[in-house]
């Protein structure tokens, strides 16, 4: 799901006696194996705003989903799949012979990743990585443009993953949803929710002024499956 450390945003006074809450990474970790174990239902992500929806941990731990074909299409050399989660795609590239290293902070869905056959790597993305400056692609699936909510940030760091004359690919929300900052929880069936995080949402329009600002260029976009999708281009020169 993410691929950058979630910050503990709720304060806890030493000595207090409160427990602090838990984590994204320790929610989203303990919905995968809920789910794995067979007991998917009941994981939400809520915004504060009021909206909520269901985390789709079943989809991400199942085979491709539409539209991931015309993803995986695209991926025409070495490719970084950022918040790579159980590796789906990731290791969907290793099937096709596409060089491909998938990174998540979350231990858990990194080992089932590797299990599906797919590279993959337990690190923050703001970390060093491999092959830094030399990759064809960088995947930003499953609306992981919103990762660390500031997406001038994420993508100027997806540019300097990239050689030049490279793209991140970037799964947005369909058009007319526009930009939205939010603060983002997950919350399980029963127990405590996560601390609260920054997360953002794009459409197709509002990428152009994030990617424009960390120096790169809108290539192109389709649509399928009900999905959007972006072509963020490193300049060549």
């Amino acid at each position: 799901m993410t691929a950058a450390s979630p910050l503990r945003t709720d304060t806890v006074l030493a000595g207090s006696g409160i427990e602090p809450p838990p984590t994204p990474v320790e929610v989203y970790e303990a919905g995968l194996r809920a789910t794995v174990a067979g007991r998917s239902r009941g994981w939400l992500v809520r915004h504060a705003d009021g909206r909520s929806a269901e985390l789709p941990l079943s989809a991400w731990l199942g085979g491709l989903l539409p539209g991931d074909a015309g993803l995986l299409d695209r991926c025409s050399g070495p490719t970084l799949d950022l918040g790579c989660g159980p590796g789906r795609l990731t290791a969907a590239l290793a099937q096709r012979g596409v060089p491909a290293i998938g990174v998540d902070v979350a231990g858990y869905a990194v080992a089932l990743a590797r299990g599906r056959g797919g590279t993959a790597l337990k690190r923050d993305l703001f970390a060093p990585l491999p092959g830094e400056g030399r990759w064809r692609q960088v995947l930003l699936a499953d609306g992981n443009v919103g990762i660390g909510g500031d997406p001038v940030a994420l993508l100027r760091r997806c540019a300097q993953l990239l050689l030049p004359g490279g793209a991140v690919l970037c799964e947005t929300d369909p058009p007319g949803t526009g930009l939205r900052t939010l603060r983002t929880r997950l919350e399980p069936p029963s127990g405590a929710p996560s601390s609260w995080f920054p997360w953002v949402q794009l459409d197709p329009r509002s990428v152009s002024g994030p990617a424009t600002a960390a120096g790169l260029t809108i290539a192109g976009w389709w649509s399928d499956a009900d999905r959007w999708f972006v072509v963020l281009s490193r300049p060549a020169g």
